[in-house]
């Protein structure tokens, strides 16, 4: 009986701290096949191909230098390549690319694949909010589970403990993904809802902006406590009113929820980009091409996606924190007005 092959669409600092697990993981088990493609984006690194630096040094130099991938994780510079044969695909790009690279993929995907998602953002549909497993459900007509937790990449790769919750609403791919992925330095629980556990992923980076733009203003501790309260409940709030399923307050005790946003306030890059911003006065995406080194920031545009939901429902009073960090980033609305919407929050009424 042939094991399972797995693809990692996606090849990022995330995707590659997760090809480290993989690569091992697959090596280690009766169950999957010891090969394992990674779809990379081509770029040219000192003259040379992204793709053959991976393959030859097993490191990917731009996006998590330091780092020794697995031999058995071979890079692939197209996706319709990479996924062939393939019927486990672990996506783990920027939100933007989605429905492009679905489109790619199609018509080369097997019956019976299944997906997992660890993209933390949302989409605008035309009825509104979408989340990505839905698009790449909809797009690949595939079961897609979703990966969320307090997972700083470059922790995850030194192999630092953490945990991370996977939502599956199929129980049995949700067992799969634990056994592809779990290691004793990245643990794992498995709950149902998945929706939740996404928007919690999503969501967190707003409240992430918010943080960053505290320490920017230097508003000390318990400030940024009180962001990561009151963001919390917008959290809690908006998903209650998005997900039309049960929305239990255990799964935002999860990784996905309450640590996620702890560590994301605290160390991730919209925190930081959003302290430069208030300190240097550069637009948001100046500061993203300065300091992330082509990755993505996903906190300023996922609160653009939900301001517009928001306004759509006549709700955008319910929700100053997240509303505030959409109206700074893109309208011109003074960072130091941030307090102000703490000050006045509906919680304290």
């Amino acid at each position: 009986m042939p094991g399972i092959k797995v693809c990692i669409i996606g090849s990022g600092n995330w995707g590659s701290a997760i090809a480290k697990i993989i690569g091992h993981n697959v090596k280690a088990s009766n169950r999957f096949e010891p090969m394992v493609n990674m779809w990379v984006y081509e770029e040219m690194i000192d003259g040379k191909k992204l793709t053959e630096i991976i393959n030859t040094e097993h490191e990917n130099v731009k996006y998590l230098p330091g780092h020794k991938l697995p031999r058995n994780v071979v890079a692939v510079p197209e996706v319709t390549d990479a996924v062939k044969g393939a019927s486990v695909l672990v996506f783990v790009i920027p939100h933007q690319f989605i429905k492009k690279l679905c489109d790619q993929m199609r018509s080369h995907i097997s019956e019976g694949t299944i997906g997992i998602s660890l993209i933390k953002g949302i989409d605008e549909g035309p009825e509104g909010l979408k989340l990505i497993s839905d698009i790449i459900r909809e797009n690949l007509n595939i079961d897609v589970s979703v990966l969320m937790g307090a997972n700083i990449a470059s922790e995850v790769a030194d192999e630092k403990f953490c945990e991370t919750t996977i939502g599956a609403k199929n129980e049995a791919n949700g067992v799969l993904f634990k056994e592809l992925l779990q290691t004793p330095n990245f643990r794992i629980t498995v709950v149902q809802e998945s929706d939740t556990v996404e928007l919690c992923g999503a969501l967190k980076n707003i409240v992430a902006v918010g943080a960053g733009f505290c320490d920017g203003l230097g508003f000390g501790d318990n400030t940024k406590a009180a962001v990561i309260r009151l963001g919390l409940m917008e959290m809690v709030a908006f998903t209650k009113m998005f997900c039309k399923g049960q929305v239990s307050s255990a799964t935002f005790l999860e990784s996905c929820g309450v640590a996620d946003l702890i560590t994301t306030c605290y160390g991730g890059r919209n925190r930081k980009v959003a302290e430069a911003f208030v300190k240097t006065a550069k637009s948001i995406e100046q500061l993203e091409a300065e300091m992330l080194n082509g990755q993505k920031l996903q906190g300023p545009q996922t609160s653009a996606e939900v301001y517009k939901v928001l306004s759509k429902e006549n709700l955008v009073d319910k929700f100053p924190l997240f509303s505030a960090v959409y109206k700074i980033c893109f309208e011109g609305k003074q960072v130091q007005d941030f307090i102000g919407c703490l000050q006045n929050h509906p919680q304290h009424f």
